[in-house]
């Protein structure tokens, strides 16, 4: 761990060694937040973001500020364990082509609204949930661009998982960049001397607009699940289909990009995770590596000088215009056919999800040793790309 203290700030701690100087940058910008509290930290899978880096978590008191949430609120992973221990090739790929036909990606949503009683409740009221609800039914179940996908896996204990990669669609975009321009009026309005470079415009806990903020992200963070559950159920469906009594075990969750009121340091704190995990005490979670990697379900060490918190993933090493422009995509393209993974690398456009453009997932999980406990590693069969 890497320690950055200066006079007039928190202490910054990084599991990252070799953190980009931007990242650090914005980090000093958030230990200098009079309501940030104890300390910032920077999990191993950090860069820069929006006003806060990826792979950062604070915690506040009195405040909640969203760009230290992010745009994708609730995104996350999933993942299951199914009883089968081999997949042959022409099942594999037959599969695949079923999951294409069941799950929109990138920008398509669904042809129809899907049933009401699949989104979560307790939406009343909530400004932008109210504008926005026919459209989120429509993406339920679909995956989403960027990062995000779905990956048939061998775990190391001989069985076949699936994992999925996605969030809270144009939902969480829409509160997210909402609260954020209403921050910045308020902030504006009352004077803040926060300089607005910062993007780190807040809303006081005992605000109207906090509230609401609060329960909007709250909202997406369901919504995120629910959508996850949705693909997942159908992709489930076509496993226990095609092959003979496939049996699904339970399905693990954790959200990355949320806020929540956690005690720590025997206060009760305002916990923003920004592309960050939870690891408490033996909870269960998943850490993904890029495409063509290992991805890990591990254990939380529940380490209180992380907030209890760890990676939610390798993490960038380029940016995705970088990746296009500087990675070969033959290099790519073979690196992956080499270790038999149906892949979805196929021009140019795509090199921005190689795993080229992300961090070593084997650096990543030793910076954190202390943070996490390796329980199955998964090593990927199949990958689609929103």
């Amino acid at each position: 761990m890497k320690y950055y203290n200066e006079e007039n700030q928190l202490v910054i701690k990084s599991w990252c060694n070799e953190p980009e100087e931007g990242c650090i940058e914005q980090a000093r910008n958030l230990a200098r937040l009079p309501f940030a509290f104890k300390q910032i930290c920077l999990m191993p899978d950090t860069h820069c973001g929006y006003g806060m880096p990826i792979g950062g978590v604070m915690a506040t008191t009195g405040a909640v500020v969203p760009n230290a949430v992010g745009v994708d609120i609730g995104c996350g992973m999933c993942a299951v364990k199914t009883s089968l221990t081999e997949i042959e090739l022409p099942l594999l790929k037959k599969i695949l082509g079923e999951i294409r036909k069941a799950i929109p990606v990138g920008f398509s949503h669904q042809s129809c609204a899907q049933d009401i009683n699949l989104m979560p409740g307790n939406g009343e009221g909530l400004i932008v949930l109210d504008s926005e609800f026919l459209s989120a039914r429509k993406q339920l179940g679909t995956l989403g661009g960027g990062n995000h996908f779905i990956e048939i896996q061998k775990g190391n204990d001989n069985h076949i998982w699936v994992m999925i990669h996605s969030g809270s669609r144009n939902l969480g975009k829409k509160v997210a960049d909402y609260y954020n321009k209403l921050a910045i009026e308020l902030n504006e309005k009352y004077h803040s001397k926060m300089p607005k470079e910062w993007q780190l415009a807040f809303l006081p806990l005992d605000s109207n607009e906090a509230q609401n903020y609060l329960g909007e992200m709250n909202y997406c963070v369901e919504f995120a699940l629910a959508n996850r559950k949705l693909m997942m159920n159908r992709i489930c469906n076509i496993f226990q289909e095609d092959g003979d009594s496939v049996f699904i075990y339970p399905m693990i969750n954790i959200a990355h990009n949320y806020a929540r009121m956690e005690n720590h340091f025997g206060k009760n704190v305002l916990v923003h995770r920004k592309g960050a995990t939870s690891a408490r005490l033996d909870e269960v979670g998943i850490i993904p590596g890029s495409q063509g990697t290992a991805s890990y379900i591990v254990k939380g060490l529940g380490n209180e000088e992380s907030f209890m918190s760890c990676s939610h993933g390798a993490g960038r090493r380029m940016g995705r215009k970088d990746a296009q422009r500087n990675l070969n995509l033959e290099d790519e393209q073979k690196k992956l056919d080499d270790l038999g993974i149906l892949h979805a690398i196929r021009g140019k456009d795509d090199l921005d999800e190689a795993s080229g453009a992300y961090k070593d997932i084997d650096i990543v999980m030793e910076e954190q040793k202390d943070l996490v406990e390796k329980i199955v590693e998964l090593k990927p069969l199949a990958v689609i790309k929103g």
